[in-house]
Formats: structure tokens, sequence, C-alpha cells
């Protein structure tokens, strides 16, 4: 099984840009697709369906602002649309396909640019997780968690120690995250290189992603007994349709 997940920075934006013949070429089996800035009903049905995909979304109830997405090549058992607290239901930052054995869920982080909000969202979020965490099923949870976790996550690390993102209080939250509460970050389950991100806040189109300065704050979280059923995980670089690249990880697992 073949799971991406993308911070798309505007879907038609994006698709202008190729989203669509990438998304094409992945063979991929879910792609969770974050900050769409468009409600669905304003998109094409090229967008809301593309071929060999069923599209779900769920829109902000702000114009041009957030929403995520499912692209899901079987259909799921059901939808569950948002977590059921404001901030997240009205700003359209949780969506999950359920599937017999597991649940995939798109997810997006408040960005920090208003600092107490995402503070807010971080505290109810980590109840959800905590809950989430005890039930008998399995979820892998997708997207943009606006976080860079450890120092090897992002570049210049030293110089953004008060930069919403990395500050010491979030860090310490993704530590609740991947310590007590008892999920894995799958990427790192493979691979532990420095210099390995997602996101590059001044991207410079015409220099290689390699060479610039980015902080890797997308991750798919799985719970304890999934860390066996995760096979590879990488970023897609050359996947330059968004500031942000795609995460793409494989499971030895079927939907």
């Amino acid at each position: 099984m073949k799971i991406a997940t993308i911070n798309v920075n505007g879907i038609r934006e994006a698709v202008g840009r190729g989203f669509l013949d990438w998304l094409a070429n992945q063979d991929a089996d879910v792609v969770c697709v974050q900050n769409l800035k468009a409600k669905s009903f304003e998109l094409d049905d090229s967008i809301l369906y593309p071929e060999g995909y069923e599209g779900y979304f769920l829109d902000a109830e702000q114009d041009g602002f957030s929403g995520v997405g499912l692209y899901c090549r079987q259909i799921p058992k059901a939808i569950m649309y948002g977590l059921g607290f404001a901030q997240c239901d009205h700003e359209a930052r949780f969506l999950q396909a359920d599937y017999d054995r597991f649940s995939i869920a798109s997810f997006l982080m408040p960005d920090g640019s208003d600092y107490a909000a995402k503070q807010a969202f971080m505290a109810q979020y980590q109840e959800y997780l905590s809950k989430m965490a005890r039930k008998r099923r399995e979820y892998i949870i997708c997207g943009t968690w606006h976080v860079a976790h450890k120092t090897i996550d992002l570049a210049n690390w030293a110089d953004n120690q008060t930069t919403p993102g990395f500050k010491p209080e979030e860090r310490a939250w993704m530590d609740q995250v991947f310590g007590p509460t008892g999920f894995i970050d799958t990427f790192r389950e493979i691979n532990r290189d420095a210099g390995e991100y997602t996101w590059w806040p001044k991207l410079d189109q015409e220099e290689p992603r390699s060479r610039q300065e980015g902080w890797r704050i997308d991750y798919q979280i799985v719970g304890p007994n999934f860390r066996r059923h995760v096979v590879d995980a990488w970023i897609d670089y050359d996947a330059t349709f968004s500031e942000f690249a795609p995460l793409i990880v494989e499971y030895d697992l079927t939907l």
C-alpha cells in the first residue's frame, strides 16, 4: 500500500503547475492533500474526480483558506469530517477515511501565524490523539503538522528556536506525541539523515531543492503496532507544483 501526502498550498494553483499529472503517475492507493484554499464546489470535476480516484473534501468556512482532501482508489467504508471541536472543524483541518482494518486521515495544523490559536489547537488535538491511541483501531495520520521535531529537521535550527514551528514548547509537544502518546514518525523509521525537508519558506524555483534551506514539517504517523508495516518512506523532491514536497510511505498492507 502506497500513501502520499502533500500540502498543495492552493489546489487550483497546484493543478496549473502539474499536480494532476503527478497524481496520475503515482500509483498511490491514497493521496492526502492539505491547504486547498478553495471550496470543493468551486473545483472542476477533473480535480474532484481524477481518473482512478474518488475525491473527498472538507471545506473551511472562510473563503480561500485551509481545507483538506483525500483521493482514494478504493471507496472507504466511511468518511469522518472533522474532530468535533470548532477550531478544527470550522477551519477544515481533519478528514478521515475508514477502511476495514485501519483509518487514513488528512490533517493540517495551524501554521502559527496566530501562535495562541495554534497552541489552543494543539491542546485540543492532543486530547484527541490520546483517545485515538487507546482505541483498538489503527490510524495513519498524514499531513502538515507545522512543527519541525528535531534539530536535523530544519536548516539553521540555532537561529529558529524562537520561530513558530520550532519553539521549545512545540517540540516538547511532538515529544509527547512520539513518546508517551505512542505514535511513530514513519519517515524517521526509514531515514535518519539530516537535510531531508518537505517545505521551503523561501523557495527559489531555479535552485535545486537539495541545496536550499528547508523544514521537515510534514508527517505520516502511525501507532506502535504499525511500525513493522513501514516498508519505505521518501520525499519526492522532483514534484515542484507547491513550495511543499510530497511525503510518500509504503506499507506492507492492503486496503
